[in-house]
């Protein structure tokens, strides 16, 4: 893990430190520009044949059968199954406060405005397979989904080299409310919902984190169909004071270098010896029994980093900075520091809210905007699965009194046939 004492040198060259800055991936978007042609030409049989090439696999059916999701429950450890359910309870009665409904307003007599609220019809989910399976990003990307009124999920994930996809995501995707599964993985599995085979109908939102080809695939297709964002490696941030638990520190910032070498761990704090603590702890766990012990010890010695601030209030603005996906207050009466923070994905507050907690279990969503996007954007929610439509209704007295202005604007920029659409209204009049 890196050190750094933070001054202007190092607010300056944020970006460059963080290893931040955009890359070129010209050879990735070209491939997946081909497998985007490739499913757009061929449909099933260029699924079939990339899931043969990239994931080893012959597939004779690429919808997962009612049969298959019942064999995954029962092979699935029933403690498991209760566990999944109690969390996705957690989750949905969450994103049951975010719910938006329709509403209108009268500003005076022979007026209504408003707004219409309306689920997307038909949405898409991404599943990764490959390094690990993840059953709670199946909760997270599609019970908002599903309390949002939502019609259709349909779900795609990579199936191993047997063509079977992973049991417990299965039991996840069926607790969760998905409706339609598919054994499809990687760019080609983002074409197919975006464009449509003859198995999978097309969507009009795709949601859900992938690799780089994944990724790629969504930037791609947005347009044709709405993204949710485009994740990039996972991040966690600890502002922490001489009150904090090293042990525990050291565990939450692995937590996240274990998902993938590419992870951030970031510790903030003013105690220096307290961060030589948390690094020395670090190195000691990483050795101990972690089952991703490789992954985590190359996300901590390339992306790891340790910031030294002269007190809190730096310590926020640096952190504002980097505008985390997650972010643990790990001070003292953590929730009085709450305005504070203006950039983050979550914010985990005290030394009892670890970020597991909100990985698998606390409800809020852990989709989350990684890369500095917190700068601008949200955690996924019921939000991300609705459209608003403007309502607007005008009397014939009230349109009559605000004719002038409307053609004003109409003749001022130009637009005739504007005009006359009030005016024509009145011509009886005149």
């Amino acid at each position: 893990m890196k050190k750094y004492t933070y001054n202007e040198t190092v607010k300056n060259q944020l970006d460059v430190i963080l290893k931040r800055s955009e890359a070129d991936h010209q050879d990735v978007r070209a491939t997946v520009l081909d497998i985007i042609d490739n499913v757009k030409a061929k449909g099933d049989q260029a699924l079939i044949d990339y899931e043969a090439k990239f994931d080893r696999c012959q597939l004779d059916n690429l919808k997962v059968t009612p049969e298959e999701i019942d064999r995954a429950f029962e092979e699935t450890d029933p403690e498991l199954i209760e566990t999944i359910r109690r969390s996705a309870e957690n989750i949905r009665n969450f994103h049951e406060h975010q719910k938006e409904t329709t509403w209108t307003i009268n500003p005076k007599p022979g007026i209504t405005l408003g707004q219409h609220i309306t689920p997307i019809d038909r949405v898409g989910v991404y599943v990764p397979g490959g390094k690990a399976a993840y059953p709670s990003t199946v909760l997270m990307d599609t019970i908002p989904a599903v309390v949002a009124g939502v019609h259709t999920i349909a779900m795609v994930t990579p199936p191993d080299a047997s063509g079977k996809i992973n049991s417990n995501i299965l039991c996840a995707a069926k607790i969760a409310g998905v409706t339609e599964i598919y054994k499809v993985g990687g760019a080609q599995a983002i074409a197919a919902l975006a464009y449509g085979t003859e198995t999978i109908a097309p969507v009009n939102k795709i949601v859900g984190p992938g690799n780089i080809f994944v990724a790629t695939a969504k930037k791609e297709v947005f347009g044709k169909v709405a993204i949710d964002m485009i994740a990039g490696p996972s991040e966690v941030c600890v502002i922490a004071d001489s009150t904090a638990n090293p042990v525990c520190i050291a565990a939450d910032l692995l937590s996240q270098a274990e998902h993938d070498e590419m992870a951030m761990p970031v510790l903030v704090t003013p105690d220096e010896a307290l961060a030589d603590q948390i690094i020395s702890e670090i190195d000691r766990q990483i050795e101990e029994d972690l089952r991703r012990k490789a992954i985590a010890k190359a996300s901590v010695t390339d992306h790891g980093f340790a910031f030294i601030c002269k007190d809190l209030d730096e310590a926020f603005e640096l952190t504002n900075q980097i505008a985390p996906e997650h972010l643990e207050l790990a001070v003292e009466n953590a929730e009085t520091y709450l305005d504070h923070v203006q950039n983050a994905g979550a914010i985990f507050l005290g030394m009892y809210s670890p970020e597991p907690l909100g990985d698998y279990y606390a409800g809020p969503n852990h989709t989350l905007p990684t890369s500095g996007t917190a700068k601008f954007s949200s955690p996924l929610g019921v939000y991300d699965f609705i459209k608003r439509s403007s309502i607007i209704q005008y009397d014939r007295a009230n349109l009559k009194a605000a004719a002038h202005d409307i053609t004003s604007f109409a003749y001022a920029e130009g637009l005739d046939a504007h005009a006359k659409s009030i005016e024509r209204r009145f011509s009886d009049e005149n």
